[in-house]
């Protein structure tokens, strides 16, 4: 089992940077493949970007490709979300998500552990 703590988020100017961090309880942070999902108010949670197990292969939403990085530090049992360009948009609040195994996958039922969740707020 593995316990998921987000920090990082707050208000940007659009255009503005963001960076993202998750910290995992636990020491088998390497076997799980590590995503991050978002919320915007009135919406569903939506896939924005993961990373396999060694951190070699990383996936994007089409809407943030380009503009945020995902990364991981196995040792430091930490992953992050470089958020660059920053636009109204991406106003929501960004949650870290954890799936035992190395198949990588953009829907959030496939994911079991999940972070309490931080606010990232981009103002135009």
């Amino acid at each position: 089992q593995v316990q998921l703590v987000e920090s990082g988020g707050g208000l940007v100017q659009a255009g503005g940077s963001l960076r993202l961090s998750c910290t995992a309880s636990g020491r088998t942070f390497s076997s799980y493949v590590m995503a991050w999902f978002r919320q915007a108010p009135g919406k569903e949670r939506e896939f924005v970007a993961a990373v396999s197990w060694s951190g070699a292969g990383t996936y994007y939403a089409d809407s943030v490709k380009g503009r945020f990085t995902i990364s991981r530090d196995n040792a430091k049992n930490a992953l992050y979300l470089q958020m660059n360009s920053l636009k109204p948009e991406d106003t929501a609040v960004y949650y870290c998500a954890a799936r035992a195994g190395y198949r990588v996958y953009d829907r959030d039922y496939e994911y079991a552990y999940w972070g309490q969740g931080t606010q990232v707020t981009v103002s135009s």
